[in-house]
C-alpha cells in the first residue's frame, strides 16, 4: 500500500513528517511518497538516516499553503503546492491515501475539488472517534460544515454508522442527533427536522438511531455515533480536548504537592498514563474526511513524528476496511423519502 504525505503541512514540518514516515515505514510495511520542498525532505531524511531507504520516495512541491491562505483559492491558485500535487497523485490512482497535517480548510476543499465526493453524497464530513467504555463514538460533523441541512445530517449518520461498524467493529451502531436535551421536541429547527428524518430511517429499518443525546452521553457508550452540525461538533472536541488537558495538568500537580502524594503517583503512575494515551493525537492519529471518494486523513495541525505514524497507521486502516465502498453501495438507503 502507498500512502502520500503532504511533508510541508503543519506547525513542525517537514522534520516531524519525515520522521514520522520514516517511523510508519519500519511498522506498519507501507511505502510512502513524500511531497514537498525536496532539498528540505532529503536534508530531514538524512537526519534520520533514511536517506536510503528504497520504501520512500520524494516528489518536488515549490509551494507551501499555509494556515492564512483563503483554502478554496489556494487550492486553485496554488496548484505547485504540497497540499494540491499530493491530492491530485491520489485522484490520478498514484497513491491508495493522502494524509496531511496541514490547513483543514484547504485540505477539505482540495479533497472535494480533486479527489470528489462519493455520488450522492452532498457534503463530505470530519469524524473523530472519541473514547468511551465500548467501542469508542464517531463524532460527525465536527468542523468540516458550519451550516446544515437536514439532509446532511441523515448522511452524516450514515457514513458515521458504516465507519463505526467497519473500523471500530461495532456490529450495530447505535446512532443519536447531538442536542441540549432528550425530548424529541428539543433543540432549533435543524435539530427537530434531522430528528425527523432519522426517525423514519429507523422505523424503515435502514438505521438504529437511539434518539437525541445529550454532550454528557458521548463517553457513556450509550451511543456509537454522535451526530451533529460542523459547528457544535468543533465546539464540543475542543471542549473535551480543554478539559482532559486541564485535568491531567491539575492531577499532575496535585500529584506533586506532598511526600504522599508522590508515593502514590509512582502507584497509580501506569494508569494514569493510560489514561492520558486515550486523547493523545500521538496514539489516535487524525480524522477522516468521510464523503471523498478516496481516503483522505486530517492529522492534527501540532502532529509531532509519533502523530504522523499513527495517521498513516489510519489511513491504512481506513483503505483495508472498505469504509468508502461501503457508503457507495448504501447511498439509496440515505435518501430522505
Amino acid at each position: 500500500m502507498k500512502i502520500i504525505l503532504d511533508a510541508m503541512g503543519g506547525d513542525n514540518a517537514p522534520a516531524a513528517v519525515v520522521e514520522g514516515a520514516v517511523q510508519a515505514v519500519a511498522a506498519y510495511d507501507v511505502d510512502i511518497v513524500l511531497v514537498g520542498r525536496e532539498d528540505e525532505v532529503r536534508a530531514c531524511l538524512r537526519e534520520c538516516e533514511a536517506a536510503e531507504n528504497e520504501r520512500i520516495s520524494v516528489v518536488h512541491a515549490p509551494d507551501v499553503i499555509d494556515m492564512h491562505d483563503d483554502p478554496a483559492t489556494a487550492i486553485r491558485e496554488k496548484k505547485e503546492a504540497s497540499m494540491t500535487i499530493a491530492l491530485r497523485m491520489l485522484a490520478s490512482g498514484e497513491g491508495d491515501a493522502v494524509v496531511s497535517a496541514g490547513s483543514t480548510g484547504a485540505l477539505l476543499s482540495g479533497a472535494t475539488l480533486i479527489g470528489k465526493r462519493i455520488r450522492g453524497i452532498r457534503r463530505a464530513a470530519m469524524a473523530p472517534v472519541l473514547p468511551n467504555e465500548k467501542y469508542g463514538a464517531v463524532l460527525i460533523d465536527c468542523g468540516a460544515n458550519v451550516e446544515c441541512t437536514p439532509e446532511y445530517l441523515l448522511q452524516f449518520a450514515f457514513m458515521g454508522a458504516f465507519y463505526s461498524k467497519q473500523i471500530l467493529g461495532c456490529p450495530e451502531p447505535k446512532v443519536g442527533l447531538l442536542n441540549i436535551g432528550t425530548e424529541d421536541t428539543k433543540g432549533g429547527e435543524l435539530q427537530k427536522a434531522a430528528y425527523a428524518l432519522l426517525q423514519k430511517a429507523s422505523e424503515d429499518g435502514r438505521i438504529r438511531f437511539i434518539g437525541n443525546v445529550e454532550a454528557r452521553e458521548v463517553f457513556s457508550g450509550n451511543v456509537d455515533v454522535v451526530v451533529t452540525d460542523g459547528f457544535s461538533g468543533n465546539v464540543l472536541l475542543k471542549g473535551i480536548e480543554g478539559t482532559a488537558l486541564f485535568l491531567m495538568k491539575l492531577i499532575k500537580k496535585s500529584m506533586m504537592r506532598t511526600i504522599v502524594s508522590k508515593l502514590g503517583a509512582l502507584l497509580v503512575g501506569k494508569e494514569l498514563r493510560k489514561l492520558k494515551k486515550l486523547f493523545d493525537a500521538g496514539e489516535t492519529g487524525g480524522t477522516p474526511m468521510l464523503g471523498i471518494s478516496k481516503a483522505v486523513i486530517k492529522a492534527h495541525g501540532s502532529s509531532d513524528a509519533r502523530a504522523i505514524a499513527s495517521a498513516v497507521r489510519q489511513a491504512k486502516q481506513f483503505v483495508e476496511s472498505g469504509v468508502i465502498s461501503e457508503i457507495e453501495k448504501h447511498i439509496d438507503d440515505m435518501k430522505t423519502a
